[in-house]
């Protein structure tokens, strides 16, 4: 699977742009704030619907401008493929696939996949559980059609039920309808719980064995899923915790709240690791992410890397590279210095220089 060539037309700080990518590394490199990682956000948002920094559509729009187009062609098993998304304020995502409208942002998921790895993701470890939860969501939306959709129904019913919370203090007879949503609630719940514990037994496999790598064998990571329900137990844990969700307004249990837990040498990372040990974490998961997709499609998919190899040490950015010597990579940094320590040049690669919402390429000398 490979991108072959992007279109925009007034997304972020670009009116118009038209790139050609090679089946190796593409390197974007300038100065900051120039519309590097818009041009990676450009092909997530194709792949998943979603921003890489989870800003509105508006927000994406060129300022001064009503709307957005991206455009993708891409070959997938030999078989070429175009995106199109729209994006227009005040209205839903339109896209197209091979010129025929989509109805639902789920269609899209899984034609094109990519990792992406970006400084925010270095911090997951040891941030909160949305971040894990995220990653974890986003990974299997790519992989699985019916993940995506039981996650989408699942916070369809989760609103549904808080706003109910909501309106029993105001009208209690409404409490007899609380049963209603319970069931949904628990049908999808149960579906995102099995669904998670499967994915995470098959990743902390691959983790594990990339962790070893990145560390000469000397660290073992292991994952551990941690759902905040029980899936046969979740009906009664919502039966018994109404009280404080009528008092608290909200829907306190169940896998919206749940969380991923990282151990190297039985240690709880999140709050023992070093920093370096965090991000070592990161990367073998990004790298974990890789080979799943590999095993599970038969397809790799496409690395999208925004600055984070300044975040690594020379050690590491030279094992990451290793890693991914047959996977498109397109990799955004502010100089030079830090991709051609790598010996790429007997590698297929583009080199453009990032200025002011144009790309120009470059040869790298």
């Amino acid at each position: 699977m490979q991108i072959q060539k992007l279109l925009l037309q007034n997304f972020r700080n670009y009116e118009s742009l038209s790139m050609e990518f090679s089946p190796g590394i593409n390197i974007l490199y300038g100065d900051n704030a120039q519309g590097k990682t818009n041009i990676l956000e450009a092909i997530y948002l194709t792949a998943t619907t979603k921003g890489i920094r989870n800003n509105k559509d508006k927000e994406m729009i060129r300022l001064g401008q009503e709307s957005s187009h991206l455009c993708v062609f891409l070959e997938k098993g030999g078989i070429p493929h175009k995106i199109d998304m729209h994006l227009q304020a005040g209205k839903a995502k339109a896209a197209a696939i091979d010129g025929i409208r989509i109805k639902r942002s789920a269609e899209l998921m899984g034609l094109m996949h990519t990792v992406s790895f970006s400084p925010g993701d270095l911090s997951m470890v040891k941030n909160g559980p949305s971040e894990r939860r995220r990653f974890a969501d986003m990974e299997l939306c790519q992989l699985s059609p019916l993940y995506c959709s039981n996650l989408a129904n699942y916070q369809k019913v989760l609103i549904q039920r808080n706003n109910l919370l909501h309106q029993i203090g105001y009208a209690p007879e409404l409490k007899e309808t609380i049963e209603v949503w319970d069931e949904q609630l628990v049908k999808y719940g149960k579906e995102l719980i099995h669904q998670r514990a499967a994915f995470f037994e098959e990743l902390s496999e691959i983790v594990k064995e990339k962790m070893k790598n990145l560390t000469g064998q000397t660290e073992v990571l292991e994952i551990f899923y941690e759902p905040e329900t029980e899936a046969e137990k979740f009906i009664d844990v919502l039966k018994k915790t109404y009280s404080k969700d009528l008092m608290t307004k909200t829907t306190t249990h169940g896998p919206h709240r749940d969380d991923i837990r990282f151990c190297i040498n039985k240690m709880n990372v999140r709050f023992f690791g070093s920093q370096g040990q965090q991000r070592t974490v990161v990367l073998a998961l990004k790298l974990a992410e890789i080979e799943l997709v590999r095993k599970k499609t038969g397809e790799t998919p496409i690395l999208l890397l925004d600055d984070v190899l300044s975040e690594l040490d020379k050690n590491r950015q030279l094992q990451l590279l290793e890693e991914i010597k047959d996977v498109q990579t397109i990799v955004t940094c502010t100089g030079m210095e830090e991709v051609v320590n790598y010996k790429l040049k007997n590698k297929s690669q583009n080199v453009f220089y990032i200025e002011n919402g144009t790309a120009k390429r470059k040869e790298l000398l």
